[in-house]
């Protein structure tokens, strides 16, 4: 057998050995970590595999460690965590829903504006999921909605903070496609590299992210039209004054414009935004008489815990990237991009394929990790612009929080819900709004601008 062969063969057990660690139920990072060890110590001893690739790895750890970028990441989960301890959502969804439930569809117009808001203020997919489950959904049972339209509104809202900034993911995205940019822009000879950062991806995102509103709304809008039995009006609904709209909606959207603002406006960095928004969470906390030393301890211990989970899986993403080029797989997969018919768009069209089905089974932050590294620098060098495809691989993650069986946004809400409903309700309540999002998948595919034009106008 040839070494390119046997190259084959060791990434083909690579991956089978990823996807049985990961059905294993066993913790992600130590899966990834422990699959691309256990390859490389094979490999090496058949005498397969160059061991001085691991070499790299300490450098790796210590440029992860040293990002400005990533540190985001911690700031705007603690961020995220106090606004949800504070109890915005409840006050915010208390006071929308109670200005809409008079007109027909009204509870689900609401829970998608505050889902909104939530995704702008917070971008915690869970935390926003299970408090509108608790609060909205016994509401929307009661006045006799349809249980597949109000889980499916709910779910699906909750997940807009995956795409509307500030957003984990978009971090997360920024992070991996400005290296990926640079190395793709090193390896065809440009020393001067350009940058993609994350207020671009920001910038891009903001626009596909109010679309995919609009699309749920005219969805919404549009079922209460044809079958209004399915979103009844609340005729007992007591419409809240002014002053306690203004009371209740005025901060979040406050802090939206302090950490979106300053971003857009290159005011400050998305880390320097970040630490603006967690400062103004506490604040906010602090006026609604709910910041504590027991509430901030509970903050710091998710938040640290959140952030401990997505270091400890980058960690491990990066010493899979190794292994995986030790045995060739980056050229593997230049070819067969490149190969392609129809060229760059083919390859897209392949690589947003493989994410969606992958969304099924995996979290958007292996998926990030794992997949963005081996094929965004094939894709750039291809000529793709990084802003689109960044967007684009957000909108398509956030289909991953939707899709069963592991769907995390329909773990939250089953475990809200009451026993009545079913959870094949769940599943299918959730399938329109999947489609919307893929239907966005499809504008941004014939009309880039949407993703491209406002950083154009910000930045260049």
């Amino acid at each position: 057998m040839s070494l390119h062969d046997q190259h084959i063969l060791m990434l083909v057990l690579l991956l089978l050995g990823l996807c049985a660690g990961l059905a294993s139920g066993f913790p992600v990072a130590f899966v990834i970590g422990g699959v691309a060890l256990l390859l490389a110590g094979l490999g090496t001893l058949l005498g397969n595999f160059d061991p001085s690739f691991l070499q790299a790895l300490p450098n790796r750890l210590f440029d992860t460690m040293t990002s400005q970028t990533l540190l985001a990441v911690p700031l705007f989960v603690y961020m995220g965590v106090m606004l949800e301890r504070s109890q915005l959502a409840e006050a915010l969804l208390t006071r929308v829903a109670a200005l809409f439930g008079q007109r027909r569809g009204g509870l689900v117009v609401a829970v998608i504006l505050v889902g909104a808001i939530l995704a702008a203020s917070t971008g915690i997919v869970g935390a926003t999921v299970v408090t509108m489950g608790l609060i909205s959904l016994p509401v929307m049972l009661r006045a006799g909605y349809d249980p597949k339209l109000a889980t499916g509104a709910i779910a699906a809202s909750g997940t807009l903070g995956q795409i509307i900034p500030p957003s984990i993911v978009l971090v997360l995205l920024g992070d991996q496609l400005g290296n990926a940019y640079q190395r793709a822009q090193l390896a065809a000879g440009n020393f001067a590299p350009e940058t993609v950062s994350v207020g671009d991806l920001f910038a891009g995102a903001l626009l596909p992210g109010l679309g995919l509103v609009v699309l749920y709304l005219g969805y919404a809008l549009y079922v209460a039209w044809r079958h209004p039995e399915r979103a009844p009006a609340l005729p007992d609904a007591v419409r809240p004054s002014l002053f306690e709209v203004a009371r209740d909606v005025l901060p979040a959207l406050g802090l939206i414009v302090l950490v979106l603002g300053s971003i857009l406006g290159g005011f400050a960095t998305p880390t320097e935004a970040a630490a603006v928004g967690a400062v103004g969470a506490s604040l906010f906390a602090a006026m609604r008489g709910r910041l504590s030393f027991a509430r901030l301890h509970e903050v710091a211990r998710e938040t640290v815990k959140v952030s401990a989970m997505v270091f400890a899986i980058l960690f491990a993403a990066a010493l899979f990237s190794l292994v995986f080029r030790g045995y060739g797989g980056d050229e593997l997969v230049h070819e067969l991009l490149t190969g392609l018919p129809g060229g760059a768009n083919g390859a897209v069209l392949l690589v947003m394929l493989l994410m969606f089905l992958l969304g099924f089974v995996l979290d958007f932050i292996e998926i990030v990790f794992i997949v963005v590294p081996i094929v965004a620098p094939v894709l750039f060098a291809l000529g793709v612009d990084p802003v689109w495809l960044g967007v684009m691989m957000a909108i398509n993650l956030q289909t991953s929080f939707l899709t069963p069986p592991f769907g995390f946004a329909l773990f939250y809400l089953r475990g809200v819900a009451p026993p009545s409903i079913e959870t094949m309700a769940i599943y299918r309540g959730v399938v329109p709004f999947i489609g919307l999002q893929l239907a966005m998948l499809l504008i941004l595919w014939f009309v880039p601008e949407l993703a491209t034009w406002l950083p154009g106008v910000l930045y260049d």
